[in-house]
């Protein structure tokens, strides 16, 4: 066989693989436009819903009118699409992660796709979860944090002369106050997906337990930093942030444990495991 046909016979492969991404990638777009032009046409009660938690925290200050206003002319159709584009990408994430599967799947081994399967499971389910914690949880008490920053205006009457007291209401932007919840929506669910990372890097043998208690330190100052980036500033929803990403480092360390202990037990059944040379010499002192 010639060199030529050595390279049309491997090529042929790559050029199949290409094929069905971008068959799998049209199929996650079309899905994802879909699920936009859904959204789009209830984008109203998305809207309402996204609200309840600045309606309640401004409720709880005895102020019954929590409506929003439109800054410029455009801004409505612009917090319609954002809505459209964040639910479109919520109910279009389900074919978007089959079709990555399907992707993926046929080059794993039978144990590998059980291995692969939990975690393309366990990663929504930790966004959904991230995510609503910061909706039901973060965003009632950073915007009650927010809001007490008003104050009522005055006016004094003296003898000399009136004293006035500016106000200081709130009037926000729907555009601003959408950005704002949907960072906050979007930062806890992305955070969320530590431990399904760390426990896949794990399984795959590109972190242990041990190294990652050993950068614990390291860990806390990337979490700060983390928490002053992702979240707006205020105390309240930074430590909030950091409380939770700190304990899911921990849960991540507990569970690329038990994933290094299962592997252990799995390797030493089957007589293949091999001490540690560090191990031998601590056993021996």
């Amino acid at each position: 066989m010639s060199p030529v046909d050595e390279i049309e016979d491997s090529s042929a492969p790559l050029i199949e693989h290409l094929a069905e991404l971008r068959t799998r990638l049209i199929r996650s777009v079309l899905a994802f436009v879909a699920g936009m032009i859904v959204c789009f046409t209830v984008w109203n009660p998305i809207f309402d819903f996204l609200t309840r938690p600045l309606c309640a925290a401004m409720a709880s200050r005895g102020q019954e009118d929590c409506g929003l206003i439109l800054i410029a002319l455009q801004e409505g159709f612009f917090v319609a699409v954002s809505i459209s584009m964040l639910g479109g990408l919520v109910l279009a994430f389900p074919v978007i992660s089959f079709q990555m599967w399907r992707f993926v799947a046929p080059g794993l081994y039978k144990s590998e796709k059980g291995a692969f399967l939990p975690f393309m499971i366990a990663s929504p389910f930790m966004f959904f979860l991230g995510a609503s914690f910061a909706y039901y949880v973060v965003t009632p008490l950073a915007f009650d944090f927010f809001l007490g920053f008003q104050q009522p205006g005055s006016l004094t009457t003296g003898v000399e002369s009136d004293t006035a007291v500016a106000g200081i209401a709130f009037q926000g932007s729907a555009q601003a106050y959408l950005a704002l919840t949907i960072k906050f929506i979007v930062a806890f669910g992305l955070c969320f997906q530590l431990p399904v990372l760390l426990t896949l890097m794990g399984k795959a043998g590109l972190v242990s337990a041990k190294g990652l208690g050993s950068v614990r330190k390291y860990a806390v100052v990337a979490i700060l930093l983390l928490a002053a980036v992702a979240t707006p500033p205020d105390v309240v929803s930074q430590v909030i942030l950091f409380t939770v990403v700190y304990g899911l480092y921990e849960v991540s360390i507990l569970l690329v444990a038990r994933v290094e202990r299962k592997r252990e037990a799995r390797l030493r059944a089957e007589g293949l495991w091999i001490e540690d040379e560090d191990e031998d010499a601590e056993d021996a002192k």
